[in-house]
């Protein structure tokens, strides 16, 4: 595992909750946290002692997003930019010009977090809590990284270097998620060759994005009998890991809030058991010195273009449009896909939807512009992030799963003998959502 120095000093007062995070996790895997936060601050100042806690991994372990401040209009902040940006009117003032979050509302999707200039709104960090479970070792603890997951630790870092860098830190192994894309493809193919069968017949793919699924359900309800009922391919890899080793942790390591959230969803919450942001493991590859480019290489897995797409609006589209032609070439309703890129081009088709203006049989939604590689807690601009997956998308050894052995054999090991069982018999619900 790695070490740290021992040189670190506090800067001065600050509320910078990154540096808070990156400061605490040099001390706390070096199983000093106590003597951390006391050096932090030794005055227990308030508003910091709240940032710390949440830093820790503390507060309600069911929620993502909190207020860590009163956050009255007479402080400073007129603009209300944090309820505007939430999709979901969950963000209100009580009597006294107070910030609330209605719970029940809350999808705990991060926009207000992102749209928030004073702090006062922080989202809970889960890695601290982990710590203790990579050093004991009993159980074996697995990273599965997001499909935007290439060039996120360094442009030219490879997917074994990263494997690596996740090894030091005290994993057993790493997962790309993209390999479980790969048989969310399939799956969506089935569906939409099982439910459209004439023109007027659509589908709203449910993989990935987490924002596009929970602003149907809570919005746009009416049209939740057009989702197809697939996990995404988080939820797929963490089951499917568990199912391999009974006894693993399963830790997502992806570019959004969001995803901290949907790991928590009652249908879904055996598959994942912590979330990490490409932002906090960089922080935490600098706060015990891990340089992935610096790492020796390790084998990767072999997803196919299409699952590595999926990092990337239009990827899912693409991945299923080509699934689909693949494996039913004899189809006479051909699909024709449209996207929506960014929370607004999302509530617009959704609502041109509802009003009965259908342009497409397959609908893909993603609440970040660019997709996941666009996502707030990535390290890269997106196009330059877009362009390093298209790279790698490119380098597949096959174009879609239905070609891929590799996956095809993930598949039997998982009990899957034929493709078509993805749909039918009790085998599928390891891939289905209750959309309720």
């Amino acid at each position: 595992m790695a070490k740290i120095k021992d040189n670190v000093k506090p800067k001065k007062l600050t509320y910078d909750y990154d540096y808070i995070f990156g400061y605490l996790v040099r001390f706390a895997y070096d199983g000093r946290l106590a003597e951390g936060i006391k050096k932090l601050n030794p005055q227990n100042e308030e508003k910091l002692a709240e940032y710390i806690k949440y830093a820790s991994g503390g507060g309600d372990p069911n929620k993502v997003v909190f207020r860590v401040n009163d956050c009255t209009d007479d402080e400073g902040c007129g603009s209300n930019k944090c309820q505007v940006a939430c999709l979901f009117q969950a963000i209100v003032r009580d009597e006294e010009g107070k910030l609330v979050i209605k719970d029940n509302y809350c999808s705990g999707c991060g926009e207000c977090v992102k749209a928030c200039d004073y702090g006062n709104l922080i989202d809970r960090k889960e890695f601290i809590p982990l710590i203790d479970i990579l050093k004991k070792r009993e159980s074996p603890v697995y990273a599965i990284v997001a499909p935007a997951f290439i060039g996120q630790f360094g442009e030219n870092v490879t997917p074994g270097q990263v494997r690596t860098a996740f090894k030091r830190l005290g994993f057993y192994g790493m997962v790309e998620v993209a390999l479980f894309a790969d048989i969310l493809t399939l799956k969506e193919a089935l569906e939409f060759d099982k439910h459209v069968r004439k023109d007027e017949d659509f589908v709203l793919t449910s993989c990935c994005c987490p924002m596009w699924v929970a602003m149907i359900k809570k919005v746009y309800h009416k049209l939740i009998t057009h989702v197809s009922p697939s996990v995404s391919p988080m939820i797929a890899c963490g089951r499917a890991v568990k199912r391999i080793h009974p006894d693993a942790v399963v830790v997502f390591v992806g570019p959004c809030i969001a995803k901290k959230a949907e790991a928590k969803e009652p249908d879904v919450k055996d598959a994942v058991d912590f979330v990490l942001t490409f932002k906090e493991v960089a922080q935490i590859f600098e706060a015990v010195n891990i340089n992935p480019s610096e790492e020796k290489e390790a084998p990767s897995e072999h997803s196919s273009m299409a699952g590595r797409i999926y990092a990337r609006t239009g990827g899912v589209s693409k991945a299923v449009s080509d699934t689909l032609a693949r494996i039913r070439p004899e189809r006479i309703i051909k699909i024709k896909t449209v996207q929506a890129d960014g929370v607004r081009e999302c509530r617009k088709l959704l609502k041109d939807i509802v009003e009965g203006n259908i342009e497409a049989n397959f609908y893909e939604g993603m609440g970040c512009i660019g997709g996941c590689v666009g996502g707030p807690k990535s390290n890269l601009d997106r196009e330059k992030a877009r362009e390093i997956v298209n790279s790698y998308a490119n380098e597949a050894p096959s174009l879609t799963p239905a070609d891929n052995l590799h996956v095809l054999e993930l598949l039997k090991t998982l009990g899957f003998h034929e493709i078509d069982q993805l749909l039918e018999g009790k085998k599928s619900n390891f891939f289905k959502r209750k959309f309720e």
